[in-house]
């Protein structure tokens, strides 16, 4: 389908590359496919300030820039893309090269909030971010948003250049929509996590895991969990320990490609979802969304519409026993798990597919 943006291009402005796996990369990927097929061409094009530095980096975009005049740039931004440490300054100072130049710039956050902790310097960290934030929104032509906008504390009390844009799932989205999971009393019943954060994180979501998986198995007879993708095999010994001495079934299987994340998750009953809250801007969540999955997680400040309207089970973050009742109540449930199915199938085609998503673009550009 055309648009009026069709037959043209655009730009999707990258920063540091992420490892070992890219989330705005491929965010990118998946969004250029899906303009693709609105005939409209999305470039990535990179701005390589932690290997070239900052001056040389600001000097190839100066130069490079020429040629997006007629373009919109989309400008990707984490307070990490464009800082080593979370002070983000080399954001604005990309924005002001485009401005100078006179191309028409989309700044797309996907982190608003900041970093979090009540240290001295985390509180710094996390006003000078909000400060780079709030000008850079004043610096571009247009700026989307990958959560609403009535939860983002440092927007003006009009916000007309900003538009939100739900995210979509970085892995195939699933086509059997007649059922997934297992079948029967006396199958065995699959537990996704897909994710772990690494570091301190990893301290407080394996046990999360344990506690909700290891209650469950007193009333669920075959239980297996499957845990998967970035963090996974950093957790593998932690995980190991977790469950010893239980007969729950534990796999480990590290970073895979998106088509076999797809097919585990597809084949899983439920997903479980404790690093942090779950909310738009999580792609691990979105990505269970897309197989049809229930998900038993976290709610926090960010928890809202749409991602409400898939098939959530959600309870207050860190309670532990809520985790546990609620992850039981989806599993030992046939009907309900199959209601909450359905709901997230609804929702990923109404508000997380990628066409949709390439649609709201479209309108949003056109409009800027």
């Amino acid at each position: 389908m055309q648009t009026a943006l069709g037959n043209t291009a655009l730009v999707a402005l990258l920063g540091r590359r992420d490892e070992p796996t890219d989330a705005l990369r491929d965010y990118c990927d998946w969004l250029a496919q899906a303009l693709a097929r609105r005939a409209v061409c999305l470039e990535l094009e990179e701005v390589a300030w932690e290997r070239e530095g900052w001056f040389r980096a600001l000097v190839r975009l100066w130069l490079q820039s020429k040629q997006w005049r007629d373009r919109w740039v989309l400008m990707q931004y984490t307070s990490l893309s464009w800082s080593r440490r979370g002070f983000p300054f080399g954001a604005l100072a990309v924005l002001r090269v485009l401005r100078h130049r006179g191309i028409r710039c989309a700044v797309v956050f996907h982190d608003t909030s900041g970093f979090a902790g009540e240290r001295q310097m985390d509180r710094v960290r996390r006003a000078c971010q909000h400060w780079v934030m709030s000008r850079a929104y004043r610096l571009a032509n247009r700026c989307i948003f990958t959560i609403p906008l009535e939860g983002i504390s440092w927007l003006p009390a009009d916000p007309a250049k900003a538009a939100f844009i739900p995210i979509g799932p970085n892995i195939p989205e699933c086509q059997d929509r007649t059922g997934n999971g297992s079948q029967g009393e006396d199958s065995y019943k699959t537990v996704a996590v897909f994710g772990v954060t690494g570091g301190a994180g990893m301290l407080l979501e394996v046990p999360d895991i344990a506690y909700a998986v290891r209650r469950v198995r007193e009333k669920v007879s075959f239980l297996r969990l499957v845990v998967l993708g970035r963090g996974s095999e950093e957790a593998r010994g932690a995980l190991r320990e977790a469950f010893q001495g239980t007969d729950v079934d534990v796999s480990v299987l590290g970073l895979l490609p998106a088509e076999e994340v797809a097919r585990i998750l597809a084949r899983s009953d439920v997903l479980l979802f404790v690093r942090g809250h779950l909310s738009g801007r999580r792609g691990s969540g979105i990505a269970g969304i897309a197989c049809g999955l229930p998900i038993v997680g976290y709610a926090g400040p960010e928890t809202g519409f749409p991602i409400t309207a898939a098939g959530v089970e959600l309870v207050s973050q860190g309670d532990r026993e809520a985790l546990a009742v609620a992850l039981g109540r989806v599993l030992s449930d046939e009907g309900l798990r199959q209601e909450l199915r359905q709901r997230s199938l609804q929702a990923q085609a109404t508000y997380f597919s990628w066409n949709k998503i390439a649609e709201l673009y479209a309108t949003v550009l056109e409009n800027g």
